[in-house]
């Protein structure tokens, strides 16, 4: 997963802004997710930081927790924002402690769509537990509609890591978009409620959850 976007890093931003339908958009309507008021966010597999530029639009001062696999990727954000309360971290964030409640908000965008049903659960699940009661979790990402597409996708994401012989647990970049009603299901095991999709442009899907007050 890391040589991948270390050999993608330098033309990823203008992949992402001008050939995934709904990119560029997405980030837009992302950040509109983000509470007034939130003083930290965490931002799941942060990348080069597109997310951010739109969030830090709304909510200039915000200290943000970016957490990415890629150390290239990271590069690329810390000179975007000098200026910024950024803390970032280099590592797998399905190993990574996000703490517990204390986080506002978190977010991730084109981020967990290379990950299976156990491993989305666990990282929904941690999640909630570093969001503070009140929370929010927002999440753009790569959708289909039905549950055919998803068990296709899957059965094709298990045919290519048997076929380049990768370990139990080994992250490759390999698409499983889930269906949407996998999604919110998933979200509501891990503890969210009202978990809901808020936003669509083609296959880029914005859905939110929320952490129970009290």
């Amino acid at each position: 997963m890391d040589d991948f976007f270390a050999s993608r890093v330098e033309e990823y931003d203008e992949h992402m802004l001008t050939e995934v339908e709904g990119g560029k958009e997405g980030y837009i309507e992302l950040a509109k997710l983000v509470p007034d008021g939130v003083s930290n966010l965490l931002d799941l597999g942060c990348g080069t930081g597109l997310e951010l530029e739109e969030i830090f639009k709304i909510c200039p001062d915000l200290a943000v927790t970016g957490i990415d696999i890629s150390k290239e990727m990271l590069k690329k954000l810390e000179q975007k924002y000098p200026h910024k309360h950024i803390c970032l971290v280099c590592a797998d964030y399905m190993e990574y402690s996000f703490g517990d409640g204390v986080y506002d908000c978190a977010v991730s965008f084109e981020s967990l769509h290379h990950l299976s049903h156990s491993e989305k659960l666990g990282i929904y699940k941690k999640i909630y537990s570093a969001l503070k009661t009140g929370g929010i979790y927002a999440e753009g990402d790569y959708m289909v509609e039905t549950l055919h597409e998803e068990l296709n996708f899957l059965e094709e994401g298990r045919a290519l890591r048997e076929e380049r012989g990768a370990e139990t647990g080994e992250l490759l970049h390999i698409d499983i978009p889930f269906a949407i009603s996998t999604q919110l299901s998933l979200l509501g095991k891990a503890g969210f409620y009202d978990a809901k999709m808020v936003w669509r442009m083609g296959a880029t899907t914005i859905i939110t959850g929320k952490k129970e007050l009290g």
